[in-house]
């Protein structure tokens, strides 16, 4: 019997900071492993580590051609950071709000 695989989410999955440049860089075409790689200063094994954890979070898809693998980004499973980004963004607004107060505030001391 074979070990579980284990999944990422898109959480996990964007924390790495090579794999949010690797986003960026499937975000416009398709490419392979190979010219991805060029990218980066790092093998191409992590590379394509990087790849599979994005790929089980659901951010990036393959296609076999040929004798190679093409990955693009899936930007649908950012729908959840935008959702949990949105819940908390209006902490960030009240804060961005009373600053505005103040700072048109005609009286310092208030």
């Amino acid at each position: 019997m074979g070990e579980p695989q284990v999944k990422h989410d898109v959480f996990q999955a964007i924390a790495d900071p090579t794999r949010r440049k690797l986003l960026k860089l499937l975000a416009d075409k398709e490419m392979p492993v190979t010219m991805i790689s060029g990218h980066f200063p790092m093998s191409r094994t992590a590379v394509s580590k990087h790849l599979r954890i994005l790929s089980e979070a659901g951010l990036v898809k393959e296609r076999r051609v040929g004798r190679e693998n093409r990955y693009r980004l899936d930007p649908e499973p950012l729908v959840e950071l935008k959702r949990w980004y949105a819940y908390f963004e209006r902490f960030w607004e009240n804060k961005m709000a009373a600053l505005q107060l103040l700072v048109e505030s005609d009286d310092p001391e208030e």
